[in-house]
């Protein structure tokens, strides 16, 4: 019990004394992604652009569609695209956790090394990529005029899903080490995740037996919340709150769990 009760203060400890390196380990695996690509790192604006793009082709003027039981003018492809940034934020970290040790079995069998904090770096590298889908979020909203000052909080609404995606990450990162198998499985849970999380649909039309299953989803409660926070709907914030405990005891118990097995990490790699 006092592991768990200190690790909140370790995490940060660690996090800031080392900022510094992680800032450059997250540097590098951004920069490597885009490496003798011709147009190098404005990928990570082209990319989001054409998805925007495609989603306001397909879902705008091809089948035209509206997002079920929808009060605003809002349009579907905006919705649809708020929410996958949320989504895809955790999706590019958990799916990439399990080489997070492993690909760096030279560092790890170097005992001043800091091990813990390497499955940040896919979360650090998934934050960045977040940021300019962001930024093109923003952009698609003036564009339409339909711009609100208050979606300037959709970053501080992300944190719940950041936590659960952070403890989720150390757990992976930790089993990755043993179960090679782990890289073929976690894209396959992002997947399905994506289905029975509320990305494309919201959970008003769920059958309401499966209710209480989307209600205690944080990751569901994080895209619905900045989902209505881009229509300029009102936050639950009690739901929130109770996403935001959620992801922190993620965070907290996967911590403990990468501390307790860092120690064979070396012998298994």
């Amino acid at each position: 019990m006092s592991t768990i009760v200190g690790a909140p203060w370790r995490i940060v400890s660690d996090i800031w004394q080392h900022r510094f390196l992680l800032g450059h380990l997250i540097k590098r695996d951004v920069l490597l992604r885009y490496r003798g690509a011709m147009f190098g790192v404005l990928w990570m604006f082209l990319s989001p652009l054409f998805m925007l793009a495609i989603f306001a082709f397909v879902f705008g003027q091809i089948f035209q569609a509206r997002w079920p039981q929808q009060t605003g003018d809002l349009p579907f492809w905006l919705l649809l695209y708020s929410g996958l940034i949320t989504f895809n934020i955790f999706a590019e970290t958990v799916s990439r956790a399990p080489g997070a040790v492993r690909n760096y079995a030279s560092f790890v069998k170097k005992i001043i090394f800091p091990v813990q904090i390497l499955p940040l770096v896919p979360l650090g590298a998934a934050l960045v990529h977040g940021t300019f889908n962001f930024l093109i979020l923003l952009a698609a909203l003036a564009f339409i005029g339909a711009f609100h000052w208050q979606i300037l909080m959709f970053p501080l609404l992300l944190l719940p899903a950041v936590l659960l995606a952070l403890g989720l990450s150390w757990f992976v990162a930790a089993w990755g080490v043993f179960i090679k198998d782990m890289t073929q499985i976690m894209p396959m849970f992002v997947q399905v995740l994506m289905f029975v999380s509320p990305v494309f649909y919201p959970v008003e039309a769920v059958p309401p037996l499966l209710h209480p299953l989307y209600r205690f989803n944080p990751l569901g409660v994080v895209i619905e919340a900045n989902r209505n926070l881009t229509s300029g709907l009102t936050v639950d914030w009690i739901t929130w709150t109770w996403a935001l405990l959620a992801g922190l005891m993620c965070a907290l118990l996967g911590h403990v769990f990468f501390q307790h097995a860092r120690e064979e990490f070396a012998d298994a790699l």
